[in-house]
């Protein structure tokens, strides 16, 4: 390990003031190791040179992918597939038969990271409700990384990223070969957009979510920082809307004003 215990404080402040992301003690070998390979990535002779430009102030370039290098990327298609029965089962339905008059459903998927969960959610609106298709449907999708967005607009999946919970079905209606890869064809990929966006900074989304996805993404943060994402989701959600968290986090502590549906295990709340 090359990082030093100022260099690991200097990253572990930094990141923390640019996107509340925690790095506790114990995570300089994590630190060192995607600092390590961010070097190599830009042709910087090691750690110690990725610090220095952040030293300086000047290369806000190195900055962002310091952050990008700090955030946990890792997501599969119908991920825990608990949440996804419970949208289709009983969610949908719902704001379904609620929206009926105005036909118009706005999903929110916060830290989308490379695409996953809302190219899911498109699929599976597409497949099991296929009425939906003569609704204005959007679907926004966010992350703080700006590489994982890009890999999350061009569609372009590696065989293993397929294979990890894609139903063969929707590998042969809604993908096509590219390379030893796939992507997703235009067409679904056009029904989602795709926005750069920071939790703790200023939000860009225009009007209220009936779904919103903040799934695993609030285990990162401190409880005030929980307690102040939360306060806003409540505000950008619907009042009859639903949220979906991971199904290792709990409101429990920070904010009184979801509760989970009862008997549910997939993390999915509603407003009290």
């Amino acid at each position: 390990m090359t990082i030093t215990a100022t260099d690991f404080d200097l990253v572990r402040a930094f990141v923390y003031k640019q996107s509340a992301i925690v790095l506790d003690s114990g995570k300089e070998y994590l630190v060192d190791a995607r600092l390590t390979t961010l070097a190599r990535s830009c042709g910087l002779a090691g750690v110690s040179e990725v610090i220095r430009e952040l030293r300086s102030g000047r290369n806000a370039a190195i900055e962002a992918k310091i952050i990008d290098a700090m955030t946990t990327n890792e997501t599969s298609f119908l991920r825990d597939i608990r949440p996804f029965d419970t949208l289709r089962e009983l969610v949908m339905p719902e704001l379904i038969e609620r929206r009926g008059t105005t036909r118009s459903l706005r999903i929110w998927s916060a830290a989308c990271s490379t695409g996953q969960e809302p190219y899911t959610v498109a699929m599976l609106l597409d497949t099991h409700f296929p009425e939906l298709r003569s609704w204005n449907v959007k679907i926004v999708a966010t992350d703080l990384s700006t590489e994982a967005l890009a890999t999350a607009r061009s569609g372009r999946y590696s065989q293993i990223e397929a294979n990890r919970g894609l139903p063969a079905p929707w590998l042969v209606k809604y993908f096509e070969r590219s390379g030893m890869g796939w992507q997703i064809k235009s067409e679904l990929r056009q029904r989602v957009d795709f926005q750069p966006l920071n939790l703790i900074r200023q939000w860009s989304l225009v009007g209220k979510m009936d779904l919103i996805l903040c799934r695993n993404v609030l285990i990162y943060f401190d409880v005030e920082t929980k307690r102040e994402i939360v306060n806003r989701l409540e505000q950008q959600l619907a009042p009859d809307g639903f949220v979906f968290l991971g199904s290792a986090e709990s409101m429990v502590g920070v904010s009184d004003k979801f509760a989970r549906i009862p008997s549910d295990r997939s993390g999915c709340l509603r407003k009290v």
